[in-house]
């Protein structure tokens, strides 16, 4: 049954995915609940990607079309399972999408989202070992192992007996090794085994685990850290893994060069890319497509995402960076400033209370507090340019499209709805009326009606 191991035979996956997921209590299926902004199951599809498989099958039941829309065009192939009949099943029904396939399998489970390319190498390269073990099984030692089922095994790996903690005995239950439930095997192997398992347990249902006990060709078993198997059925194991994420990305960024004031406080996706000496202040959050450069700062309660910070740029406190974001370098925004689409140049700043929205901000331009980019008509949104070194006094607004330009001036205060040429003033203001003593007399009379 076993063929010769090669270093290049072919790598498959198969992804179960077909669970209810009834704990979650969701109209989404389990597997696109998001791990650091993004579907577990896509972690997964990533991971494999970057290890270079060259073909993947989800198993999939209930809410079938939401996978497939996650997937679609990534060149995964769908199959289902339309009775739960086990784990053992669920595998079986990706032989036909495997048909022809003859390298070796990987078997993840889409709630176990963050095993990583490193551990499943290691599987197959375990699998490819010389003494052909019939499959791999990734064990774990959990802080408590509860009711796992356990692993036991020789000093080589070699495994000697896997048991449900339900049907272990007491010696049995004191090994720390747990069952994963991940495994890898070779696909001439695999779905024959699964024809020579059966159902009877009081499930009634196809225990992928049965094959590593059947008679023949011994399994065996390779250790990772129990964080990296955590698998998500609820709300809570889902806060939990994301916690676990975000601490080690947390621990991973301060160990490439930038400064966390409070580590706990700072939330990362999972494409967050942050360079040497940045400083990221407490309450900071980041969601997905966000690039900071060396040297930034980002201040406290601020949230960027699909941004790109660019060297020794300073962003907040309490500032929002949205997507199409660019601060070129040395660029500053301050507290309550909102950015969408927009590049602010080299060295310009909006250090209060301003909306830049679909604008293009020239070097060394300075935007004064209040200012609005009103790019939105009702019907389609307009781009406002503002040239180098222009100066925007406070409370205008810039009604696109319209361009500043170069060294140009706007007074405070001013709605600008027109193009205002290189080194110009535009002030619009409406005239101002003084009345002298109005404000004493207007009193004066309020005060004695209120008292008469």
């Amino acid at each position: 049954m076993t063929e010769p191991t090669s270093p290049d035979r072919p790598l498959a996956a198969i992804v179960l995915a077909a669970g209810s997921g009834t704990r979650m209590k969701s109209d989404t299926h389990k597997v696109l609940h998001a791990i650091a902004g993004k579907p577990m199951l896509l972690h997964l599809i990533d991971t494999l990607e970057e290890l270079g498989v060259e073909r993947q099958v989800v198993v999939v039941g209930a809410r079938k079309e939401q996978v497939e829309a996650a997937v679609e065009g990534r060149g995964v192939a769908i199959a289902e399972q339309t009775e739960q009949l086990g784990t053992g099943h669920a595998v079986a029904q990706a032989h036909d999408a495997l048909k022809g396939f003859s390298g070796d399998i990987l078997i993840l489970y889409g709630d176990v989202p963050l095993v990583s390319a490193e551990t499943m190498r290691r599987m197959v390269e375990r699998l490819r070992r010389g003494d052909d073990p019939r499959c791999v099984v990734l064990g774990f030692r959990p802080d408590d192992p509860a009711a796992y089922g356990r692993i036991i095994a020789d000093g080589t790996g070699i495994i000697e007996t896997m048991v449900e903690y339900k049907d272990a005995s007491e010696a049995q239950r004191a090994v720390t090794l747990c069952n994963s439930g991940l495994m890898a095997a070779r696909a001439t192997d695999l779905f024959v085994l699964l024809d020579q398992i059966g159902n009877d347990n009081a499930a009634g249902e196809y225990y992928l685990p049965d094959i590593v006990m059947l008679p023949g060709q011994p399994s065996a078993v390779i250790e990772t850290d129990a964080d990296e198997v955590a698998g998500v059925n609820s709300r809570i194991e889902l806060a939990r893994v994301e916690g676990d994420w975000q601490r080690r990305r947390r621990e991973r960024a301060m160990a490439d060069g930038a400064t966390l004031i409070a580590p706990e406080t700072v939330f990362f996706a999972y494409d967050t890319q942050i360079g040497r000496d940045v400083r990221i202040e407490p309450n900071v959050v980041f969601g997905p497509g966000v690039t900071v450069e060396d040297g930034a700062v980002i201040h406290a309660f601020s949230h960027l995402e699909g941004a790109h910070v660019k060297s020794n740029c300073s962003v907040g406190p309490y500032a929002r960076l949205r997507p199409g974001s660019v601060m070129e370098e040395g660029a500053k925004v301050g507290n309550f400033v909102e950015m969408k689409k927009t590049v602010l140049g080299k060295g310009a700043k909006a250090n209060h209370l301003t909306y830049l929205g679909d604008a293009d901000v020239g070097a060394g331009a300075n935007i004064g507090a209040g200012t609005i980019t009103c790019n939105y008509d009702g019907w389609f949104k307009h781009k406002t340019v503002i040239g180098e070194g222009a100066f925007i006094g406070s409370n205008s607004a810039l009604i696109a499209p319209v361009t500043i330009g170069r060294g140009a001036i706007v007074a405070a205060g001013s709605a600008v709805s027109r193009d205002v040429g290189d080194g110009d003033l535009r002030l619009v203001r409406g005239e101002q009326l003084v009345k002298p003593g109005w404000a004493d007399r207007f009193n004066s009379t309020m005060r004695k009606k209120k008292e008469g």
